[in-house]
């Protein structure tokens, strides 16, 4: 959980406590370590809380989630905004026991949500840096797809399909997702990856997983649907791309497609804020919560050429 402490010097009556002239209190807001957003021209970065309801927002007036996706070639955005009067920094306090999903996101205001205390900073800094990369997901750490051992996952490319390894949800090829071919337990080393033959290459990196001479992207009935693994003559014993002792052979004509997965790391840090009686001199604000995304931004499908 991200606590963000605030010393109260305090000169008056306030609504977090009564006290003297010149006494010091502190008062912990305890969010989250992920913010939302919400907004098609004017993005509100925000964060909530129950028990006792508070929120954290941060207004960019004019500024979409598209424009913090604006990342260079080495996948990176930095931005530094101003806190301003048309980008306000907002500390609310409310009644109600629970705050709504969409508190920030209606177009009409919920008359069931009572703000009991705005305190607003219309000074200061908020820098947000955005990291994108794109992943097959398929199980295999993306350090352990530099083939070669340089550095540079481009020019890794086990079944020369066009797809670099770290983005290939197919690794050598076969139509068997790599992920159904490692075999393995979590937490156990890629060192011991299924190997069916035996040969010292794992399945998801052999075209031919059982070692009978026909390739498993082959090895499918006459109902072809690019997937081996519903392909079964024996029962009892596997699929055919597993079993050496058929050899019935469907020649492929294409790969199945491959969903390639994006991912955005934004984050942000507020600096030198000032809500009246509340400063704080930097404020790690979290990571965005990217669930929300749509689908277009969450991946794409690709599917590589045939040979």
């Amino acid at each position: 959980m991200r606590k963000l402490f605030f010393v109260i010097i305090c000169f008056c009556f306030t609504p977090f406590q009564s006290c003297d002239d010149g006494d010091i209190i502190t008062i912990e807001l305890d969010f989250g370590n992920t913010f939302k957003h919400c907004g098609d021209k004017n993005l509100v970065l925000y964060k909530t809380k129950d028990d006792p309801s508070e929120s954290l927002s941060l207004k960019l007036t004019g500024v979409t989630i598209n424009d913090l996706l604006q990342v260079d070639e080495n996948g990176t955005f930095e931005k530094t905004y101003n806190i301003s009067t048309t980008n306000p920094f907002n500390y609310r306090t409310y009644s109600n026991t629970k705050l709504p999903s969409g508190l920030f996101c209606q177009d009409v205001p919920d008359s069931d949500v009572v703000i009991t205390n705005d305190r607003m900073s219309t000074s200061g800094k908020a820098d947000i840096t955005t990291l994108f990369v794109e992943d097959d997901d398929d199980g295999v750490p993306a350090e352990l797809e530099d083939r070669n051992n340089n550095g540079n996952l481009e020019d890794d490319d086990t079944d020369g399909d066009g797809l670099p390894d770290y983005i290939d949800a197919d690794d050598d090829g076969d139509n068997v997702l790599t992920k159904l071919e490692l075999g393995l337990e979590e937490g156990d080393p890629f060192s011991e990856a299924q190997d069916t033959d035996s040969d010292g290459i794992p399945d998801y990196l052999d075209d031919d997983d059982d070692g009978d001479g026909v390739k498993t992207r082959d090895e499918e009935n006459q109902t072809q649907d690019r997937n081996p693994t519903n392909d079964r003559t024996q029962n009892d014993v596997g699929p055919d791309y597993l079993n050496p002792e058929v050899l019935t052979t469907v020649p492929a004509t294409a790969y199945r497609g491959h969903l390639i997965k994006k991912f955005y790391d934004i984050r942000m840090v507020l600096r030198d804020i000032d809500i009246e009686i509340l400063a704080a001199d930097e404020y790690d604000f979290g990571k965005l919560d990217t669930s929300g995304f749509p689908d277009d931004l969450k991946g794409r499908v690709v599917t590589p050429n045939f040979p």
